[in-house]
């Protein structure tokens, strides 16, 4: 058994596009969309120890750590059912992320403790599809893999693109709030009778693999709804706007809302004008290629990836 403590970062994502297509008889919403991991990230530290329970400390104390509400909980819980024999762990996650923020923090933190857990359990590669369940999260499949992927159905059917130039952001968190079930039932989407995925998707990527990054259309069908529930957020991507960024995008469905600036210098003079705002997270970052987010995950003592 390896006792030592491994420490590993859990990076946030962003939806250059997010479109909602319509409800399916199941419940869920169809969807196409295009993720980017980017380099605001938790770090989750793993130490096992003899047969005995699974341990989850968090320093965000609004962050729940039992089996039935954390993510990295369900997590190891799914990789038990697996397993005859297991060892204990202790975790610590740091939390930095915003939660209910729409930048996959709780998936990231799913999908590292999937990969880490499963190399120390058995020293197996996790197969995307056999362990990444919906009701970890739909977008758990994206963080298995990193960097820019376009994802259909409901989020789980990925298909990884290229990488683009780095991009220089300021992610945004103001304190109000919006649940994703409140944001889908809001949407009120029709349902799902006939959609076309692959035209839409064909389309948007066309525009999003321009070397102008100014030509990308960002656009996110949830920010209709979600700027009328709390207009804060609105006032949060004019902000962005106003401090020079060139393109502004509710991440997910929210509450957090990225903009995206020409270089680190405009970045720099940007933040200048948003830090004053009370109540307001401020995060410059940037985005992580697959290359960047696979040495990340490799660099930490116990190689999460395989390199191609």
């Amino acid at each position: 058994m390896i006792t030592t403590p491994f420490t590993f970062p859990s990076f946030a994502k962003i939806n250059w596009i997010l479109r909602i297509l319509g409800k399916r008889p199941d419940g869920y919403h169809e969807v196409v969309t295009v993720l980017q991991t980017i380099s605001l990230k938790d770090e989750l530290t793993i130490q096992l120890s003899e047969k005995g329970p699974i341990k989850l400390t968090c320093d965000d104390p609004a962050i729940p750590t039992d089996m039935h509400d954390n993510l990295v909980l369900k997590a190891v819980e799914f990789l038990m059912d697996g397993f005859q024999d297991y060892f204990g762990a202790e975790i610590e996650l740091k939390k930095r992320i915003p939660a209910m923020g729409g930048l996959g923090g709780g998936s990231s933190n799913a999908a590292i403790t999937l990969k880490a857990i499963n190399k120390l359990w058995k020293g197996a590669y996790i197969d995307v599809e056999e362990f990444a369940p919906e009701d970890l999260g739909a977008d758990v499949p994206f963080f298995l893999m990193g960097g820019r992927c376009a994802a259909t159905g409901i989020g789980e059917v990925l298909r990884p693109l290229e990488d683009v130039p780095k991009q220089y952001l300021i992610v945004v968190t103001p304190n109000a709030r919006v649940s994703t079930a409140k944001a889908y039932a809001a949407l009120n989407a029709p349902s799902l009778t006939t959609f076309d995925d692959v035209s839409i998707l064909s389309s948007s990527l066309a525009d999003l693999n321009s070397a102008d990054s100014r030509q990308w259309p960002l656009r996110n069908d949830f920010e209709r709804v979600i700027f009328e529930i709390e207009p804060e957020i609105e006032r949060v991507k004019n902000a962005l706007l106003d401090a020079g960024a060139w393109g502004a995008l509710l991440a997910g469905s929210g509450s957090s809302v990225f903009g995206v600036f020409d270089s680190d210098a405009a970045r720099d003079r940007g933040l200048e004008n948003l830090r004053c705002e009370a109540g307001w997270r401020v995060f410059p970052c940037e985005t992580i290629s697959r290359d960047e987010y696979v040495r990340a995950m490799n660099s930490s003592g116990i190689p999460l990836f395989t390199l191609s």
